[in-house]
């Protein structure tokens, strides 16, 4: 009885006490968080639904028998992206209430992140909402395999398929996003360029300088969720949304490293207002992503941690 008391604990722990197999475990989680809340991030477009993902994937990782798990990153990251494909359903069902169009939570990113191109890229507001296009399934299957690399046979035991069906999900998925994604790779000398005109237009009121850098296809979505005032459907054309802009004529903007990419901000009173990305195709503006309400806002005070 004596040698069963004594190695049952090493049998489920794979020789460590029960608070080492806790530190191991707290160890683990901390070494790869801020690449789970990266994929979390990535599958949903928020920061807040992907921290509450992320709290859902350490409860269920302390339970795990971590003398079982080889790789314990890609354990972490298959948990991860199935609580995040359980919450990607549920956010479905809330957009399909949502006031106005949706827009993704912006982060305050490390200036880093926009030193690593294909990171920067996928966490872009512009491919996160390519990325909403995708279903939930090729949506993971996508951020795993194109932004983290992620085997095939991994990802299909975080997405409960074959290897074979994740392989044929990944093809499609890959189709659609290059259908959609920006045209092409932009600096971020470039894209702050861009940037600086079109603050410079926005601030004067100069309506020819900003149609100057405006595509003549571009769109603006604005997103205050019922919450705060913006524009209830997509404004398109160079002509119409430099009419939106010309509100914003004479206010102070302030540039910011937004997901990734130079972006503007606008405070009132202190507060922010509205933060303001952009999709540049070509060197000109052909996306604006305005994102007003303030319950999206939260992170744009403290910068955020994003890596593959």
């Amino acid at each position: 009885m004596a040698g069963t008391s004594q190695t049952a604990p090493e049998d489920r722990g794979g020789g460590m006490s029960q608070g080492d197999r806790a530190e191991s475990a707290t160890e683990a989680f901390v070494a790869h968080r801020n690449l789970l809340f990266t994929v979390a991030y990535e599958m949903l477009g928020s920061a807040t639904d992907a921290e509450d993902v992320l709290q859902e994937t350490w409860l269920r990782w302390t339970g795990v028998d971590l003398g079982t798990v080889r790789d314990q990153r890609a354990y972490l990251v298959r948990i991860t992206t199935r609580q995040a494909l359980v919450r990607l359903r549920t956010l479905g069902r809330r957009k399909e209430s949502y006031v106005g169009p949706w827009l993704p939570e912006p982060l305050l990113t490390t200036p880093d992140v926009a030193e690593d191109v294909e990171l920067a890229e996928s966490v872009s507001m512009a491919m996160l909402l390519v990325l909403e296009t995708l279903t939930p399934t090729e949506r993971a299957v996508f951020v795993l395999r194109e932004v983290f690399d992620l085997a095939y046979d991994e990802i299909a035991g975080a997405v409960d398929k074959s290897p074979a069906a994740v392989r044929q999900i990944a093809h499609r998925a890959r189709a659609h996003v290059a259908a959609r994604r920006p045209r092409g790779v932009v600096s971020p000398a470039e894209a702050r360029g861009v940037l600086e005109a079109f603050q410079r237009a926005v601030e004067t009121g100069d309506l020819q300088r900003l149609l100057d850098i405006l595509a003549p296809d571009v769109v603006l979505l604005g997103d205050g969720g019922g919450v705060v005032r913006a524009a209830p459907a997509p404004v398109v054309g160079a002509g119409s949304v430099a009419d939106v802009l010309g509100r914003f004529a004479m206010a102070s903007l302030q540039p910011a490293q937004v997901n990734g990419h130079p972006a503007l901000i606008r405070r009132l009173n202190g507060e922010i207002d509205t933060v303001m990305a952009v999709r540049i195709d070509d060197g000109l503006i052909s996306g604006l992503y305005a994102v007003r309400n303030p319950e999206k806002l939260s992170r744009m005070e403290r910068e955020t941690t994003v890596s593959r």
